[in-house]
């Protein structure tokens, strides 16, 4: 007798011998039992997962003359052996891609009218039935619908979203699922062991993998490497014969990218790539290596999202776990990035190796979450410097700050920070000016001293840049003629918050001092902001200062571009609903900067005009007349 490969010789001729489909081979052993078999079923799935074998085993189960439903089929009763010798004339197996036509249809419901000449059915298998015409399926419509006593219908499919609906309604599908990797690789070991061959594990894991869930594909696999190794097989004879890359080069290769080592990637990839092995295999097998990792990052219970052995996983999640999933993340999209330019490069050699080149540049990636978790333990320690002692690196001076008339002195640099000359500058950048004067009375004892004790400060007016000091936390004294202050009203404050708006270094026309000064109530107003509209609240942060004069909220800012964004007519009237609504005031925004500038708001008065308008309202005012009350405030925001 002619060899039977084993794709055919170990397919299945009971129920309980099906790899894997185990809801499905209970479902249809329970309707044999109570005898609820569908007339018309349809399996599908991908290639080789059984779809043909469960067709054939309901027909002969159907047809089987065991006395017990449960155990049919029997394979011992005389209709089970002219099933398994192909003997059967009550089995009409057709191939729908050979017999798809209406003709074929046709001859097909003439020849089920008759009883069958042995068995009590009649068995229509109709294998990738996708294949059949328009024209076809619609001359089986009836037919499938009220189908002849004597008849089942069985049909087969890779590809299910081809069939029509009129016929999917009329069938019982039944959706076959992949093969699992622990199972089909325990049914490769039986294999090996009933055919006498003597293969380890690594390699049948490695014929396992290639199967990709496929019970036919793995056999004919399988029966390959038995006829290429003879009765002993190693895990060398299987990656040569399969041409296939050992999973400790992939582990190598991505260790050597992660530690960024470019010359050992490369030599990896030289030495893989003289042994003959196929790019676009080798690729595919590194870019799904890194999705492993992926998944091992990413999640707790890899090994139920991936088919691999314990000890592959232990690898994985092991090397998964030295690196962040940023990292890991960064790199597999290079990868897959790079293969895709590979696949239609006319060069795709030099296209993979400059894809390996870019993905160990990746580097260790540190998360967004950990950086600002940084800048939370070092921003406390910058404000928390005690006066006097200690400067933080963003402290550059002490501002003494004497009311009526104001006056701002800057203190001599801190100790240990040199004063270097100013550098030339081009006449439209303003240099960075202190002042050199140190008052020889304390502040504490300035306020009980008399006035004729304490002297006259006429600050020397000068350019200089401390080191170290960033620019941005500058002082901008004005360079006009040296001023004195009275004497009387020596009340004194020491401060050394560089952005507070009683700081007046340009000498700007700004709203006389006699206003209301919002710096309290700023960082409350900002919060209320950023609940409501981020971006804006991160721009108002940066304003200098801030004051309430004659029903006017002026904004100062140091630089133009800071306040470019509240110029539009929408965040304008943005800004004036959340400022009205957060202080209860009918209050004007007004911009000016360091230039000397008012920014021009555009829109201006929109808000209060309507605002107007409904106050007015007639509605509004019968509500007022009525109840005898006032109108207290309008909100038109959605807060």
């Amino acid at each position: 007798m002619a060899y039977i490969v084993l794709a055919r010789k170990w397919r299945p001729q009971t129920f309980a011998e099906v790899v894997g489909q185990l809801s499905v081979v209970r479902t249809l052993q329970n309707a044999i039992m109570l005898d609820r078999v569908a007339h018309a079923l349809l399996f599908s799935g991908v290639r080789g997962v059984g779809k043909t074998t469960l067709a054939r085993l309901i027909a002969k189960a159907l047809n089987c003359l065991a006395v017990e439903r449960r155990s049919r089929p029997c394979n011992q009763c005389a209709s089970c052996q002219a099933f398994n010798e192909g003997k059967a004339d009550s089995l009409h197996e057709i191939d729908g891609a050979s017999n798809r036509g209406i003709q074929e249809i046709r001859e097909l419901k003439e020849n089920i009218r008759y009883l069958p000449i042995s068995g009590k059915y009649k068995i229509v298998i109709i294998d990738e039935v996708h294949m059949l015409t328009p024209e076809a399926f619609n001359a089986l419509l009836k037919t499938l619908e009220e189908p002849p006593a004597h008849v089942y219908f069985v049909f087969a499919t890779t590809e299910l979203h081809k069939i029509p609906v009129t016929i999917l309604s009329r069938c019982q599908r039944y959706e076959l699922t992949r093969v699992s990797f622990a199972a089909l690789l325990d049914f490769f070991r039986r294999v090996a062991v009933r055919e006498e061959v003597a293969i380890p594990d690594s390699a049948l894991e490695m014929i396992t993998r290639e199967a990709d869930g496929s019970v036919r594909d793995g056999l004919s696999l399988l029966d390959q490497v038995f006829s290429f190794g003879g009765r002993q097989v190693s895990d060398d004879d299987v990656r040569q014969m399969l041409g296939l890359v050992d999973r400790l080069v992939f582990e190598r290769l991505a260790r050597a990218l992660l530690s960024s080592d470019l010359a050992q990637c490369l030599a990896i990839f030289d030495q893989c790539y003289r042994a003959g092995i196929d790019l676009k295999r080798f690729a595919g097998g590194l870019l799904n290596y890194f999705r492993n990792l992926v998944i091992c990052a990413a999640t707790d219970q890899p090994g139920k999202l991936l088919d691999l052995a314990d000890r592959e996983l232990i690898a994985l999640r092991e090397l998964a776990a030295a690196h962040s999933s940023e990292t890991l993340i960064s790199c597999f999209n290079l990868l897959f990035k790079g293969i895709e330019e590979m696949n239609y490069a006319s060069r795709p050699k030099l296209a993979l190796e400059m894809t390996l080149v870019r993905a160990t540049r990746v580097g260790q990636i540190v998360p967004t979450a950990e950086v600002l978790a940084r800048l939370d333990q070092v921003l406390p320690s910058l404000s928390a410097a005690p006066k006097g002692e200690t400067f933080g690196p963003m402290a550059a001076a002490v501002v003494i700050t004497i009311a009526e008339p104001q006056m701002n002195v800057v203190s001599a640099p801190p100790p240990g920070l040199q004063a270097s000359p100013a550098p030339s500058v081009a006449p439209e950048v303003r240099p960075e000016v202190s002042s050199k004067v140190t008052p020889k009375v304390l502040p504490e004892a300035m306020s009980e001293a008399s006035p004729e004790a304490i002297p006259e400060v006429v600050p020397e007016i000068r350019s200089e840049t401390w080191p170290g000091v960033s620019p941005a936390v500058s002082l901008d004294v004005p360079s006009e003629a040296p001023f004195r202050v009275s004497p009387k009203k020596s009340r004194s404050c020491l401060s050394a918050n560089l952005s507070s708006d009683k700081v007046n270094p340009d000498g700007l026309d700004q709203p006389p001092t006699s206003g209301r000064d919002l710096r309290p109530d700023w960082d409350g107003f900002v919060a209320y902001v950023r609940k409501r509209k981020i971006w804006l609240a991160a721009t108002l942060e940066m304003a200098a200062g801030m004051r309430e004069e004659n029903g006017e909220l002026w904004l100062r800012y140091d630089h133009a571009s800071d306040c470019k964004l509240l110029e539009l007519t929408e965040n304008h009237r943005l800004l004036t609903e959340f400022v009205q609504n957060y202080f209860q005031q009918e209050w004007t925004v007004r911009l000016r900067t360091s230039d000397g500038d008012a920014r021009a708001m555009s829109g201006e008065g929109g808000l209060q005009a309507e605002r107007r308008a409904l106050a007015h309202d007639p509605l509004v005012r019968t509500v007022v007349e009525i109840f005898n009350g006032d109108i207290a405030e309008v909100r038109t925001a959605k807060v």
